[in-house]
C-alpha cells in the first residue's frame, strides 16, 4: 500500500469540496451528478478525489434543502487510489466548502 494511502487511512484530515465556483449552488450541482471533487489539502500538493457518491450512505439533506442557511454534508463513495480500494468518508460545511475526512481501505 502507498504512503498517501496510509497516511489518508490515519486519523482525520482537512479537505475542501474543490468545485470550480467555490458556492453552495456549484457544490450542489456536483451532489446532483453524483461525484464531489474532494481535495485532502494536508499532503504534499494536496491530492483530489472525484468521489462517486453512494447515497445510500451519505447525509445531503443540508445541501439538498432550499435553505441557504449553513449545515453540513457527509459524502460517502468508493473508488480506488494508487490501485487501492477505498472508501472516502468527507464531512463538508455547505456555507465554506470545507471540512474533515479520511480514508478506509475496503476489502
Amino acid at each position: 500500500m502507498s504512503e498517501l494511502v496510509e497516511f489518508l487511512c490515519k486519523g482525520k484530515h482537512p479537505v475542501e469540496a474543490s468545485v470550480r465556483k467555490k458556492t453552495r449552488e456549484a457544490l450542489q450541482d456536483a451532489v446532483k451528478l453524483g461525484y464531489v471533487p474532494v481535495r485532502f489539502t494536508d499532503t504534499r500538493g494536496g491530492t483530489e478525489l472525484v468521489v462517486p457518491l453512494d447515497r445510500s450512505r451519505c447525509d445531503l439533506r443540508a445541501i439538498e434543502t432550499d435553505s441557504n442557511g449553513s449545515g453540513e454534508i457527509r459524502l460517502v463513495g468508493d473508488l480506488k487510489l494508487d490501485y487501492v480500494a477505498i472508501t472516502c468518508v468527507a464531512r463538508i460545511d455547505v456555507a465554506t466548502l470545507q471540512g474533515e475526512g479520511h480514508l478506509e481501505v475496503r476489502s
